[in-house]
């Protein structure tokens, strides 16, 4: 540790970084349950850090994939600067101080505490799926008009929340050294709460998650997915495996419309290729781009991240996202490579494969809950090799 810092090290100082250590993995914890919570341990976090930094306990430090997403937050502005309405396009814009969350998880989340940090979110996402699964078994949310939600809002962000910690799951699994055995506990209940909620994009994704790391660590491992398979068709109630066989129906409705979002995505970019129509500007505007085919009237979001990025803040902004995703991965893989910390750095991979792989038919990236617990995710391994490097 550096001289500068163990001259700061004051036990008010401690205090004020276990603190915000403390509300950081709550966060990442309670986010399952409650944004509004979620948001409030996050702002505790962020004055925690500001507090450090203005100190000079802590200097101002993250992984170079922070640079992209900044690079990103700025030409959101830019976009929202040119947005036929500004006001509509600001509210859109104050989702780019999650980005704060990498620095703080940089800074807060060392060591072992990246561990602890996953325990607390695979113990949190055990009780969110098992309330699913109450909802499901229960309540009766067992079809399209009424899916399964957990506390939150929507189905599909408690899904998409749950595909994220499958990938933490099976990732401790194969590559854990310690708690495996409550990740293998855990991850049946996340994959039938999943299941349940009738989300084709999130089992798309924690699909994708699962072969790469079975890839990982094993390629023949592989061979285990058509037997995960064949066990759901037969295991599966028939209103699920239907939800899931439709992935391959195009005469389905909502892939139908899904198709009839990328022709009016290709207009909007056609129209404003370097601004895009401006940041949360897709839904006003979805009338006068609306594509004959399309199923429904108004859509919120285009259903297909990188089709959304380019829509609302023009090609720029989608070449800078590519550089972020590229930049993210190449690194991890360095990290998951180097054979230290091998676990985070495979549940940050099969995070990003998650978020991709949904990412083409959801607009997950968009979604706070979800970029939170992203953020997080892929942040720890880097912050993990910080705390040794310091």
């Amino acid at each position: 540790m550096p001289d500068a810092a163990i001259a700061l090290r004051t036990p008010a100082l401690d205090r004020v970084e276990q603190v915000g250590v403390v509300s950081l993995c709550a966060m990442a914890g309670v986010l399952q349950f409650s944004i509004a919570a979620a948001q409030t341990l996050l702002a505790v976090s962020v004055l925690c850090w500001l507090v450090l930094l203005i100190s000079g306990r802590e200097h101002f430090e993250a992984p170079r994939f922070l640079w992209p997403l900044i690079a990103y937050g700025a030409w959101t502005l830019v976009s929202a600067a040119f947005s036929p309405d500004l006001r509509h396009s600001l509210m859109e814009c104050k989702q780019l101080v999650l980005f704060l969350i990498v620095p703080i998880t940089y800074s807060f989340v060392r060591g072992n505490r990246g561990l602890t940090l996953m325990t607390v979110v695979l113990t949190f996402a055990a009780i969110s799926a098992a309330l699913g699964i109450f909802e499901y078994a229960i309540l009766h949310y067992d079809d399209l008009h009424r899916r399964v939600q957990g506390t939150l809002g929507h189905y599909m962000t408690y899904s998409g929340l749950l595909m994220l910690v499958i990938g933490v799951a099976l990732a401790r699994v194969l590559f854990g050294k310690r708690e495996r055995t409550w990740a293998a506990l855990v991850m049946p209940a996340l994959v039938v709460a999943v299941a349940l909620t009738f989300t084709r994009t999130a089992v798309v994704g924690a699909c994708a998650a699962a072969a790469l790391l079975l890839t990982l660590k094993d390629f023949r491992l592989l061979a285990a997915l058509p037997v995960v398979a064949a066990l759901f068709v037969v295991f599966a109630p028939g209103k699920v495996n239907a939800r899931v066989a439709s992935i391959f129906d195009m005469n389905d409705p909502t892939n139908r419309d899904r198709i009839a979002m990328i022709h009016e995505g290709g207009h909007m970019i056609a129209a404003h290729p370097i601004v895009g129509v401006g940041p949360n500007m897709v839904q006003p505007l979805y009338a006068q781009y609306r594509d004959p085919e399309a199923v429904e009237k108004v859509n919120p979001h285009l259903h297909d991240v990188p089709l959304q990025i380019a829509a609302e803040r023009g090609l720029p902004a989608l070449a800078i996202w590519l550089s972020f995703v590229v930049m993210l991965l190449v690194d991890l893989a360095r990290r998951f490579r180097a054979g230290d910390q091998r676990f985070l750095a495979a549940a940050a991979l099969a995070a990003v494969t998650a978020m991709l792989a949904a990412g083409f038919f959801e607009n997950n990236f968009g979604d706070s809950e979800f970029l939170m617990l992203f953020l997080v995710i892929v942040t720890v391994p880097f912050a993990a090799e910080h705390a040794v490097a310091a």
